[in-house]
């Protein structure tokens, strides 16, 4: 049973889209295919997990905060017999693992993901002591990419590698042990607890004036949108998207860029660019919102 599903985070969809509409600077562009790469690795564990039959709560993208230290957890999932805490890495290439350091090859160190098994695992014990909860955890780090390696492996460590994934879901499958309600009481105060915006995002420094304006591609974040009737036609893969949905998931994109302005038909009009006509985007503001004001200080909302 999936209690909590995944959405992308807000740092991650502000970079996707000044990715799009501004030449950020180089580390920016990193920290945004890191956290692509890593959302699209949780994706792809979460369609294993929802193939699970067996009586378990699935809580996946947990923020959660213990003595005033916050934690995050990837995928969690409570059966009976323990609690299954998951870090979930999609690591792509040839690593190697030496004295308890974990290595890129040929020789560039990254951060040990067993550090943050680790402190997760132990902060979430002490979340669960605190709820009165004293449930094993079995806790994991899971390698989703199939084309990771990592030599010079322990065998003592709590790895799962892509070739182990399906089997370790099959045997977590076949434990058919009932969940009583205590544990659905449990997913439920996690959930309550789970802190829906992260006090670490990194963003660049950005303003109205430099970010590209217009609809960018639904498919393929393109600017090389026409409008054609009632649709805008993506000149570069083709795609075809409704100008009315097009115009609003351009305001949600503005919203969340500029979560302190006003929703008007002159700065909506501006910032999707391709729209000639203003009352064009008056009209689908006025369908879409619920205006404010009156006369030219009306704005929606």
């Amino acid at each position: 049973m999936l209690l909590k599903s995944r959405t992308e985070s807000t740092e991650l969809l502000i970079l996707k889209s000044l990715h799009t509409r501004l030449n950020m600077p180089e580390k920016y562009k990193q920290q945004y295919f890191s956290l692509k790469k890593g959302y699209e690795g949780e994706l792809l564990f979460d369609s294993l997990t929802e193939k699970l039959d067996c009586e378990c709560i699935i809580l996946s993208d947990l923020l959660l905060k213990i003595n005033n230290t916050m934690f995050q957890i990837d995928s969690l999932i409570i059966k009976s017999e323990s609690i299954y805490l998951f870090e979930v890495k999609n690591f792509e290439g040839d690593y190697y693992y030496e004295s308890d350091r974990f290595y890129m090859k040929p020789n560039v160190e990254i951060n040990n993901p067993l550090n943050q098994l680790n402190r997760s695992e132990s902060l979430l014990r002490q979340l669960l002591h605190n709820l009165g909860f004293n449930i094993p955890i079995t806790a994991s780090v899971v390698f989703i990419n199939p084309e990771f390696t990592l030599y010079q492996t322990p065998l003592n460590k709590p790895f799962i590698f892509p070739t182990q994934v399906n089997r370790y879901f099959k045997k977590l499958n076949a434990i058919s042990n009932k969940l009583d309600g205590k544990f659905k009481i449990l997913a439920e105060q996690l959930i309550s607890l789970h802190t829906k915006e992260s006090p670490f995002k990194h963003l660049p420094a950005y303003e109205y004036a430099h970010l590209q304006k217009g609809i960018a591609c639904v498919e393929c974040s393109s600017f090389s949108i026409t409008v054609e009737g009632q649709k805008c036609i993506c000149k570069k893969c083709g795609q075809a998207e409704t100008v009315v949905s097009s115009v609003m998931r351009s305001v949600d994109e503005f919203i969340l860029l500029f979560p302190e302005q006003k929703i008007t038909t002159n700065i909506i009009h501006d910032w999707c660019n391709i729209i000639q006509s203003k009352k064009r985007i008056r009209e689908i503001l006025k369908k879409k919102l619920k205006i404010a004001g009156v006369h030219q200080w009306s704005f929606y909302e």
